[in-house]
């Protein structure tokens, strides 16, 4: 058996062939990949909620910066829709945070939220609702079934890149066009 290569620190690029409606057009952040599957959040998704609209429900009286308060919160996948990740850069001292890489964090904890509506928390963030997740295998089955292009995960194209360009951004750094993808899938 071949030694599974992480994707941990990747992005899956749904390819325009994806008809799931909600991969479609998804960029995804894969946060852990092992032998027992994988889990990565939806960076490209957003939903109808703020950051401020998400602390007033759950932490009533939170201090919210008028600027901070308008960050949309994005869907991060169809698993666990209550649950909260938060991606951002480093700052240490949360309950439930994880270094992924050097510039790269991910929060679950409830105690970073108030600080991400201030000048608190950390300098960049993306705040998700839900996760993506497959099963043992699962991943490298949809690959090989070319549903998803992967390239490394770039900090500039989570932090800085407007949320509906990242997609096409993390395409064009294969050096295609987005527009010359086939939308069918086939092998040579």
């Amino acid at each position: 058996m071949t030694e599974l290569k992480s994707l941990a620190n990747h992005f899956l690029i749904a390819m325009p062939s994806m008809e799931d409606p909600f991969f479609a057009r998804s960029l995804t952040y894969i946060c852990e990949h092992n032998d027992e599957g994988a889990m990565g959040l939806v960076v490209n998704h957003p939903t109808n909620m703020t950051l401020r609209e998400l602390l007033e429900q759950a932490e009533k009286g939170a201090e919210i910066d008028d600027e901070k308060g308008q960050q949309i919160v994005l869907s991060g996948g169809p698993v666990s829709q209550e649950r909260g990740f938060i991606l951002h850069s480093p700052q240490p001292g949360w309950s439930s945070s994880l270094s992924l890489t050097p510039e790269i964090m991910v929060t679950t904890s409830k105690d970073i939220l108030s600080a991400l509506g201030n000048h608190r928390g950390p300098d960049q963030a993306i705040i998700t609702l839900g996760y993506a997740g497959w099963s043992e295998g699962q991943l490298e089955e949809e690959i090989q079934n070319n549903a998803w292009l992967t390239i490394e995960a770039d900090p500039a194209i989570l932090f800085n890149t407007p949320i509906h360009k990242r997609w096409e951004a993390a395409v064009q750094q294969l050096g295609v066009d987005v527009w010359q993808l086939a939308p069918q899938v086939g092998h040579a």
